[in-house]
């Protein structure tokens, strides 16, 4: 296993550097020092920006020092437009609320989503099923930034008016378990009801295509219930694509979720490269590109070792 582990490494590593080159080279098509200082400014003052930018350096020396600061994970370089701060600070700050946005959606999707499929799938054709598919495809149908717009009124303002307090807030953020309920549950509860429609028609789709197979006639015809058919057989048989399906997911967790956070105010991954992006502030947008692209990789990598770990007909060679 280590073997294919670090020969699938050694394959990904051109391509990821060649991620960062390209990202790198397509934010210098135009010069950024123009962006900062504008036209009417002299020579001195346009060699004195590029030199504080860091852009006096011929681009490969450029590019060996970013691929120097992703291998040790130092990312010192200096944000253009919040002076003083470091891109790895910037960071550091903006991982934990992405994370405490991310993470509870995600397990409370995964876990909401596949034990729903598993029951539509079970009473296939049924009332249940229909109804379970039809709010389904009623989560998935409608824009992300209509239940956000929707879960601040009714879910935050209404019922803050009502009750006379202030139960969810509307935007901001504070870090802190006893703070997590207010600033961060109710995006939970959107991204959760829109993660959902998604999830369950793929799943209920696997547990499908699961219950016709032999193994579950011959556990019904041995007399085994109907509770362990569904949460035994069934789920431990359609583990590989729920693995594929959360793994995909995985490296969201850290860039977090962009609408989420801009109409929340959560200070995450999301909004910080919004406003790196929107600012052309190019250290802050390459090393999240960096991290992001170097976890969609490691990602790739432990949905194959899981592979192996649930199903023994897998071999890592």
């Amino acid at each position: 296993m280590w073997a294919y582990l670090f020969r699938r490494l050694a394959y990904n590593m051109p391509v990821y550097l060649g991620v960062i080159l390209l990202v790198m080279a397509a934010l210098r098509v135009n010069d950024p020092v123009y962006a900062y200082l504008g036209k009417n400014v002299t020579e001195e003052q346009i060699e004195a920006r590029r030199e504080s930018m860091g852009l006096k350096e011929p681009f490969l020396a450029q590019y060996a020092v970013m691929v120097k600061q992703i291998a040790t994970l130092d990312f010192d370089t200096m944000s253009w437009r919040q002076q003083g701060t470091t891109v790895g600070e910037l960071m550091s700050k903006a991982i934990w609320p992405s994370l405490a946005l991310t993470v509870p959606a995600l397990i409370l999707t995964s876990v909401i989503s596949i034990c729903v499929s598993i029951i539509a799938a079970f009473f296939r054709g049924r009332t249940i099923d229909r109804s379970l598919v039809v709010i389904a495809v009623l989560g998935m149908s409608i824009s992300f930034l209509v239940y956000i717009i929707v879960g601040q009124y009714f879910g935050a303002y209404l019922l803050n008016e009502k009750l006379n307090t202030e139960i969810f807030a509307i935007h901001g953020y504070k870090s802190g378990i006893l703070n997590w309920p207010r600033y961060c549950l109710l995006p939970v509860l959107i991204s959760v009801i829109v993660a959902m429609g998604y999830d369950t028609r793929f799943y209920r789709a696997v547990m499908v295509e699961e219950s016709n197979r032999d193994y579950i006639t011959t556990a019904k015809a041995k007399g085994a219930s109907r509770q362990k058919i569904m949460f035994v057989h069934m789920l431990k048989n359609a583990m590989i694509p729920i693995v594929t399906r959360i793994s995909i997911t995985l490296p969201f967790l850290i860039v977090g979720s962009i609408l989420l956070e801009v109409y929340f105010g959560i200070p995450g991954m999301g909004q910080a490269l919004i406003s790196a992006v929107t600012n052309q502030d190019f250290p802050v947008v390459q090393a999240f590109t960096a991290v992001f692209a170097g976890l969609y990789i490691l990602t790739n990598l432990m949905t194959d070792v899981m592979y192996a770990l649930l199903d023994p007909r897998v071999r890592l060679s």
